[in-house]
């Protein structure tokens, strides 16, 4: 008798769209070759009829607007300056956060801090583990520092026994680490395909909001630095938070891209050492830590992450091409736009410098996408171009159009305030806002209309 096949169904891996074949092409979220084959997860029927997993048995009567209390809840604070100002002021309680970076980046070292700071405010904290054992977590806990008896520590990959012990225990804050190696045994899948990743978030997003528990997920990355998985993980979860940076660099980066209970532009900037993370009060000063003295091709610029002004080194290198095909590449910024900008000085003020190779690098590691550093990025080229260094104590900023004009950026104050700060002697910036620009003392500024009036300058 030839054995029965066991249903099975399709999954996007970038949306969760779900199909009885096979396809191409995702007609939801039209990504190519994104389709992955799973068994399907029969569903247990309960009186006769089947319970659906978001609706509690009861029910619940639905709620004026006029009814529902407007009072901000009171957040809980991690400990960590940084780390609260990217999630808006603290932790949230019932809120999950998904934590992604790429191996080795300082992920799991964060997390391990944050709960001894919570456990020594007396919070009762449970770390839940399924990649390494109680002894490698208590070694790598001894670089950190001191742990009260409030820290519960769990090594377990199984949805169910996870889930007995959280309501068990009661914890305030959760930590699981990570959600690729959770697996439940109603899901036949292998641990971290699309079916066990949105099945295990699933039952942490109702432990979360039925239990009031704050829940920390670590999630893996790919390649091309996404959250490995389903792209609805990131879309259940209330806060989405990647670290940036080399592993090989001393400072880390923690950016929020989605935050249901604050702003999605503050960073937290965090410095690599041998007792975990330390927090950088100042990213400005950090950034510009040896600068190169009377170095053509090397300009100081600002960008506005959230309500934060930081201060980079665009550093540009321009020289003769060796080949038929001038190379170009950019390190921290988008290239496509480096290109653009060397088009606009080429057509606008005649520079002869598409027979050149060119190479643009934010200082650091940091990456940067405001076009507020565009004038920074024009005034570095032009500097290695002619292979004359910018004045020091000169900083500038503004957004550079296809016609050479300058146009405004945001918060300008607020850039010219970091910069006088910082010791900067000279402050160059887009004629529009120093129109509307009330009187500085100790700072010199210059409004510029276009990339010539630029040129004059320096």
């Amino acid at each position: 008798m030839a054995k029965a096949k066991s249903a099975t169904v399709f999954y996007c891996q970038e949306c969760g769209y779900e199909s009885a074949k096979w396809m191409g092409q995702c007609p939801a979220c039209r990504t190519w070759n994104s389709f992955v084959e799973e068994p399907v997860k029969k569903a247990q029927p309960e009186g006769g009829k089947e319970k659906h997993a978001g609706l509690s048995s009861g029910g619940k009567r639905p709620a004026a607007l006029s009814e529902i209390s407007a009072e901000e809840e009171e957040r809980i604070s991690s400990g960590i300056g940084e780390l609260d100002r990217v999630l808006g002021g603290g932790i949230v309680p019932g809120s999950l956060v998904l934590v992604g970076g790429d191996p080795g980046i300082g992920k799991s070292t964060l997390l391990l801090q944050v709960c001894r700071l919570l456990s020594q405010a007396g919070r009762r904290v449970l770390y839940v583990s399924g990649e390494e054992s109680l002894r490698q977590i208590k070694m790598r806990a001894q670089r950190i520092g001191t742990f009260q008896d409030s820290f519960l520590l769990l090594c377990e990959t199984d949805l169910g026994d996870i889930e007995e012990a959280i309501l068990r225990l009661k914890p305030e804050i959760v930590i699981i680490d990570s959600i690729q190696t959770m697996f439940s045994n109603e899901v036949s899948a292998a641990p971290g395909s699309v079916s066990q990743v949105r099945e295990s978030t699933g039952v942490f997003l109702r432990l979360a909001k039925s239990n009031a528990i704050s829940i920390f997920i670590v999630g893996h990355v790919t390649k091309e630095g996404t959250v490995a998985g389903p792209r609805v993980l990131e879309h259940m979860v209330d806060t989405v938070l990647y670290f940036e940076g080399d592993r090989h660099a001393a400072y880390r980066i923690l950016r929020g891209v989605k935050n249901r209970f604050g702003s999605t532009n503050e960073i937290g900037v965090f410095e690599m050492r041998r007792e975990g993370l330390h927090e950088v009060k100042n990213p400005s000063e950090f950034m510009l830590n040896g600068r190169p003295v009377g170095a053509s091709g090397c300009v100081v610029s600002c960008s506005m992450e959230g309500t934060r002004p930081i201060l980079v080194e665009i550093q540009a290198l321009v020289c003769a091409s060796s080949f038929g095909f001038p190379k170009r590449q950019a390190a921290g910024t988008d290239f496509n736009r480096v290109s653009l900008l060397m088009a606009v000085l080429e057509k606008r003020l005649g520079l002869q410098i598409s027979g050149c190779d060119a190479y643009v690098n934010i200082a650091g590691g940091i990456k940067i996408a405001e076009p507020a550093i565009d004038l920074g990025i024009v005034m570095a080229v032009i500097s290695s171009f002619k292979n004359r260094p910018i004045e020091e104590g000169i900083l500038a900023f503004g957004e550079v159009g296809l016609s050479g004009e300058v146009r405004a950026v945001s918060q300008a104050e607020g850039r010219v305030a970091e910069a006088k700060k910082l010791g900067f002697q000279t402050c160059i910036l887009p004629q529009v806002c120093l129109d509307h620009f009330p009187p500085v003392d100790g700072i010199r500024l210059v409004g510029v209309r276009s990339v010539r009036d630029v040129i004059d300058f320096i």
